[in-house]
């Protein structure tokens, strides 16, 4: 069974961006626990990570919550061997989420949530070895149907502000698609009848046509959310291009 949430539904109770999001349905339209529910996020957006820790609350307050994964840590890495009196220091340690990398702060307390209430905190993304195979495996092209492999480009195209080399497009796609596919995996594996594994992930990542859910085995209790994103907090498209200059466009950045 596939759940998605129109988008008619994600702007109920939004009255502008500056609104706080409501909270999504934490169960299946029978009563019963999903299996996944796949937060789609803007990085930048304070009220969107809010959310999160609302969400891992709720769930956990059910009882029903079976893990959460993160984009923002790497596939092998997680906090199941830890108690829940654990610390920062131990459960960023087990993540491996070190500094300059993504905001602690940020994803800071829906990760503490989980660990507090028992529940595993679980990397899901492509370990960073693998990024260089993944550009260069062609057959990852198959992964998605044609249009949506050229929407998929064309979303890195734009992502990146128009700035990347032509040929470095189909690459870092590749890479969009071996992501997607890792945190599918981890979720399935995760998944426990009865209970939700939470996903927080870019609001791509959820895309149903492009991203996680087109890589999930049927039978799963499967909801998407995004919500709509606010104004972005910088200039990022100024940022990327400076990055660029400064590297010749040799090396385009790892997309996150």
């Amino acid at each position: 069974m596939r759940l998605h949430l129109t988008a008619a539904a994600v702007l109920l109770g939004l009255a502008s961006c500056t609104t706080s999001p409501s909270l999504p349905p934490l169960a299946a339209s029978d009563g019963a626990p999903l299996d996944l529910l796949l937060l789609g996020e803007q990085h930048d957006a304070e009220e969107h990570q809010d959310m999160h820790r609302k969400v891992v609350d709720a769930l956990a307050r059910r009882g029903t919550l079976a893990a959460v994964v993160l984009e923002m840590a790497e596939r092998g890495r997680s906090t199941a061997g830890l108690p829940s009196t654990a610390n920062e220091a131990q459960v960023r340690e087990a993540l491996h989420w070190g500094p300059g990398g993504w905001s602690w702060d940020a994803y800071r307390p829906a990760v503490m949530a989980a660990v507090a209430a028992g529940v595993p905190v679980l990397g899901g993304n492509l370990p960073r070895p693998h990024m260089r195979e993944a550009m260069a495996d062609a057959q990852l092209d198959a992964a998605l149907p044609g249009q949506a492999l050229r929407d998929q480009q064309e979303a890195v195209r734009h992502g990146h502000c128009n700035l990347l080399p032509e040929h470095q497009i189909a690459p870092m796609a590749r890479i969009q698609i071996a992501r997607d596919r890792t945190m599918a995996q981890t979720l399935q594996q995760a998944a426990t009848r009865g209970k939700t594994v939470v996903l927080l992930a870019g609001g791509r990542h959820v895309d149903e046509r492009l991203g996680v859910p087109l890589h999930l085995p049927p039978g799963l209790r499967v909801q998407t959310m995004k919500w709509p994103p606010p104004p972005p907090k910088k200039d990022y498209c100024a940022e990327l291009e400076a990055q660029l200059k400064s590297r010749g466009a040799a090396r385009p950045p790892a997309p996150q």
